[in-house]
């Protein structure tokens, strides 16, 4: 197993901090056009829209809420359209899940123009190509999220255009789960050409056809968990064949204050040639001595989804920042960190996501506090 490095507040290696500023923590950045865009961990707040034109001095243009039991941790844009989930969030009541839809033609004023209803806890998270959106709701009938694509030609009505969920799920239809509670469910969809790559937590990751949305075909399933314990986070193919392999780089959660104790939550690269056959070929992980415990969580969580070559940029939580090299996938090496000093108030840092611009710019959002802009020299 590759490793490299402890974590240190304020470290930084080959990634320079450019920007800050102050937010409370967020789950989700997102850039286009010069603005940003956050998703809230923490209600009231949902969304905010920043202006990182300059980015040396950011500045909150907007700001959105949501309702009390609701929390809108994910946000992805397209022109002038904005996602959001909305999703329950420590609550006994009961309020309305889904996937909002607004008009941001005018950046500072966000406009609602529809919402796409989903059943029980709502929608986690998703993807959007600026036609489709690919995501994961919970829908009456079935236990944990499944996956689902919704066509957004016209923003304002949203239209399923299929679905896709692992045997068992579908309880309406009559189906029976092996596994306990929703410990199986859509994490997170990524497309790439007609296939889907979805993350299904405890259930690993599937690969699917899509080359027909209205009926996405099952490729292929790995599921690692267990024996590994932390739950599958994200699966992102690689841009290009590296060393004549198709590669993909899929990452755990950490969640070792539940699971606690455990190994921390690493990286794995799977070779996907044989798309029928994935195979994990190796593995990397921050070694680290203290604990995972709540509020500061240490391991692996989510990559850059923007890949333009062989170095991939991938959040750690309390360890930062890690620039990986995957031009061997045979033996991945760091090659650049940055761990951000704890925000206002905070005795930690939770880099929770990372947006990576064409322009080499990155944007590193913590769960607890701060937006981050970066410049990298790789």
């Amino acid at each position: 197993m590759a490793a490299n490095g402890d974590a240190k507040f304020g470290v930084s290696k080959r990634i320079k901090q450019i920007g800050r500023i102050d937010l409370p923590g967020g789950g989700s950045v997102v850039v286009e056009n010069g603005y940003a865009y956050v998703g809230h961990i923490d209600p009231p707040l949902g969304t905010s829209i920043i202006d990182v034109r300059d980015p040396k001095h950011p500045k909150v243009i907007a700001r959105l809420e949501v309702p009390e039991g609701i929390h809108s941790h994910k946000v992805r844009v397209s022109g002038d359209v904005m996602l959001v989930n909305y999703e329950r969030f420590k609550t006994k009541k009961e309020p309305q899940g889904g996937l909002k839809v607004f008009d941001i033609s005018d950046r500072t004023r966000p406009r609602e123009s529809a919402f796409f209803k989903a059943a029980a806890k709502g929608v986690h998270r998703f993807t959007f190509d600026g036609r489709y959106a690919y995501f994961s709701p919970v829908m009456e009938g079935y236990v944990g999220n499944i996956v689902m694509i919704l066509d957004l030609k016209d923003p304002a009505r949203p239209e399923e255009v299929g679905r896709w969920w692992m045997e068992g799920q579908w309880i309406g239809g009559g189906e029976t789960p092996a596994w306990e509670g929703t410990d199986h469910r859509c994490h997170h969809p990524i497309r790439r050409g007609d296939r889907l790559y979805a993350s299904y937590w405890h259930g690993g990751f599937v690969i699917l056809d899509i080359s027909d949305m209205s009926k996405p075909k099952l490729v292929s399933h790995l599921d690692w968990s267990p024996p590994y314990p932390c739950p599958t986070h994200t699966t992102l193919p690689m841009a290009n064949k590296i060393i004549g392999r198709d590669i993909m780089i899929v990452t755990d959660e950490e969640v070792g204050e539940k699971l606690s104790p455990t190994p921390f939550a690493f990286l794995w690269v799977v070779d996907i040639t044989e798309e029928r056959r994935p195979i994990p070929i190796s593995t990397f992980m921050v070694p680290h001595d203290g604990d995972s415990f709540p509020g500061n969580r240490f391991g692996a969580h989510q990559p850059a989804e923007q890949v333009y070559d062989n170095i991939l940029y991938v959040t750690w939580f309390a360890g930062g920042l890690r620039a990986l090299d995957f031009s061997n996938p045979y033996l991945p090496k760091e090659v650049g960190t940055y761990i951000p000093f704890p925000g206002k108030g905070q005795k930690t840092v939770q880099s929770n996501d990372v947006f990576r611009g064409d322009d080499g710019l990155l944007f590193l959002m913590d769960r607890l506090d701060g937006l981050e802009i970066l410049e990298s020299e790789l």
